[in-house]
């Protein structure tokens, strides 16, 4: 083993994917489902969202959504293993980890705002907030965690909003093919 993975368990690193399939589990068995069910009150009760979103939500069936999930798989891993090989130093890693822990927190305003279950919202207090707090704290412990700021979380969650619409997008022209 490296010197610099040595004192990094890999329960850290690896944790992410773990926890990453762990919660879209959740969105893919409850996610095109629920969509299908859910955007008619939606659209009515938030009938300040333009149409054009409703309809490209409408569109997401499971097959498409099941393939975005398999196209953010492969930035989860790679962000895992880059975190791993780097033994948790890597900025890449640790705005993965950002990025992932905060969108929880989306999952649970998602949650709110609709007053009711959102896909997500079950995985996100248990395994993706507390994932992405417990990783935080191991990385300090071990005096690899980057400083961030309000800037650095806005920035991580736009990456992880944009991980997640190119992941759709190429599932959409695979799917569509």
């Amino acid at each position: 083993m490296s010197e610099i993975t040595q004192d990094m368990s890999p329960a850290v690193t690896f944790g992410l994917l773990a926890a990453w399939a762990l919660h879209d589990a959740e969105e893919v068995v409850f996610g095109p489902r629920w969509i299908r069910n859910s955007v008619p009150e939606l659209r009515e009760r938030f009938s300040g969202v333009p149409e054009r979103f409703w309809k490209a939500l409408e569109g997401v069936d499971q097959r498409e959504f099941t393939v975005a999930v398999g196209a953010m798989a492969v930035v989860v891993t790679a962000a895992s293993v880059r975190g791993h090989r780097t033994g948790g130093r890597s900025a890449f890693f640790q705005g993965a980890v950002d990025g992932f822990g905060l969108h929880g927190l989306v999952h649970l305003a998602q949650a709110a705002a609709v007053r009711g279950y959102t896909p997500g919202s079950v995985t996100s207090p248990l395994i993706v907030i507390p994932y992405a707090v417990w990783a935080r704290g191991r990385l300090r412990r071990t005096g690899r965690l980057r400083p961030t700021d309000a800037r650095g979380a806005v920035s991580g969650l736009a990456v992880a909003g944009a991980a997640t619409v190119l992941s759709h997008f190429v599932a959409r022209r695979l799917v569509r093919r």
